[in-house]
């Protein structure tokens, strides 16, 4: 009997190519990885951007004084209408909207709530995902520090 051939009648497998099949499937996982962080990473580019845009939506809303009021001795609030109208034009610039333009009881801040898309941009297949920003701004006034009174 001939020493390390195995059993009689058996022809031992060789393990050629054995190492391209692991290489190939190991190559694919790290492609795929590589795909979901890029897309990943995208989303939240977006969000993060989202959450800015919203915010300084809030901050020009916020500059859109009730005069008529502060001049009748009412305190300092926001005119609503004209609020909802420049975070809307400063959200235009970037091809958004407000999906809600919301204010405090005394007018004295504005919470804005902008809603977008993201497209993935390597995982095609898989539908849009929605990202929602939000911004808040409060009235402040003062020659020498911030009062909110």
């Amino acid at each position: 009997m001939a020493r390390g051939r195995g059993a009689p009648g058996f022809r031992a497998r060789s393990d050629r190519g054995a190492l391209s099949v692991f290489v190939a499937i190991c190559a694919a996982f790290v492609v795929l990885v590589v795909v979901v962080i890029i897309d990943a990473g995208g989303k939240l580019r977006a969000a993060e951007n989202t959450d800015a845009y919203a915010q300084e939506a809030a901050r020009v809303a916020g500059q859109q004084l009730d005069e008529a009021a502060l001049l009748r001795g009412e305190g300092y609030r926001v005119q609503h209408q004209y609020a909802e109208e420049a975070a809307n034009s400063y959200l235009a610039l970037y091809g958004l909207r407000a999906k809600s333009v919301g204010f405090s009881p005394d007018g004295a801040s504005v919470d804005i709530t902008v809603e977008t898309e993201y497209r993935p941009v390597l995982l095609t297949g898989l539908a849009n995902w929605k990202i929602t920003g939000k911004g808040s701004a409060a009235l402040v006034h003062g020659v020498k520090e911030a009062e909110t009174d």
